[in-house]
């Protein structure tokens, strides 16, 4: 199985989202790494125009058909009704109903052979007007809107055994995003949830980043120096929530959460939070 995570980033130009991933595939005793995050790039003769991300959990001859089929529809629709642009936050809502349809009916198709796949999967955008979509489609292939409320997604195992009671305990909300480093808060929780959930495997540095930059919308993969900052960065995460922990049995939770005002009002006189 896997575990996906995606998040809405509040940056200097609008909404962005970050979708992350581990890469462990498990079938019965058997455990490989594969990519889970799908880009999807309307590429021309002189330029690529990013479109969406997916990203899928279950079944895997399912995840890639549903990929291609989303890949299909947002291309047909850019170059026939999106002038070779990326979708307004409108109109990637609408091809969502038809990605929707297409997968109800392909879901549909392989109950009534007596196939019942387990599938996810998230589909999600940045338009150019800097507002984010975020999508989740469940096992009957409907979708529902995330990206207001409650701002993220997970799927996958990981989900059940910890991704969302960590994305929860470490306080994640979409309006307060600004002031994180939400790849890095992916990063942890998939590394952390990898240790007690054997189907999930550690974070090896499969993330799309998507937003808006000097006023066209980008999309690419973390790069390899931002993934050794992260796997040099979590282990001491880890050891100063645990050694925190420790100091609230010592000197109380009051006394704690003075030291913890204090740093806040510095940082604030200091603008960086």
């Amino acid at each position: 199985m896997t575990l996906i995570i995606v998040l809405k980033w509040l940056v200097k130009e609008g909404e962005a989202i970050v979708m992350s991933s581990d890469s462990r595939v498990t079938a019965g005793p058997v455990a490989y790494e594969i990519r889970k995050i799908y880009p999807i790039i309307l590429k021309t003769e002189d330029k690529e125009v990013p479109l969406a991300i997916a990203g899928g959990a279950g079944e895997a001859t399912v995840i890639k058909q549903s990929y291609r089929l989303c890949e299909k529809i947002l291309t047909e629709l850019a170059l026939k009704e999106w002038k070779g642009q990326t979708p307004t936050f409108e109109q990637f809502e609408d091809a969502v109903y038809q990605v929707e349809s297409a997968l109800i009916k392909r879901l549909r198709e392989l109950r009534e052979q007596s196939l019942k796949p387990d599938f996810n999967m998230i589909l999600a955008s940045v338009s150019p007007q800097g507002k984010a979509s975020i999508y989740m489609f469940d096992n009957n292939g409907l979708a529902e809107p995330v990206h207001d409320n409650p701002g993220f997604a997970l799927i996958g195992t990981g989900f059940v055994t910890g991704g969302n009671l960590l994305l929860r305990l470490l306080g994640y909300s979409a309006e307060e995003s600004y002031i994180l480093d939400l790849g890095l808060l992916s990063a942890f929780i998939i590394d952390v949830v990898s240790e007690v959930d054997p189907a999930v495997g550690p974070f090896v540095g499969e993330s799309y980043f998507m937003r808006i930059e000097n006023g066209e919308i980008r999309l690419g993969p973390l790069k390899i120096e931002a993934l050794k900052e992260y796997k040099q960065k979590i282990p001491i995460r880890k050891d100063v929530l645990q050694r925190i922990w420790k100091l609230l049995d010592i000197l109380g939770e009051e006394e704690i959460r003075k030291i913890i005002e204090e740093l806040e009002k510095r940082i604030r006189a200091e603008n960086k939070y």
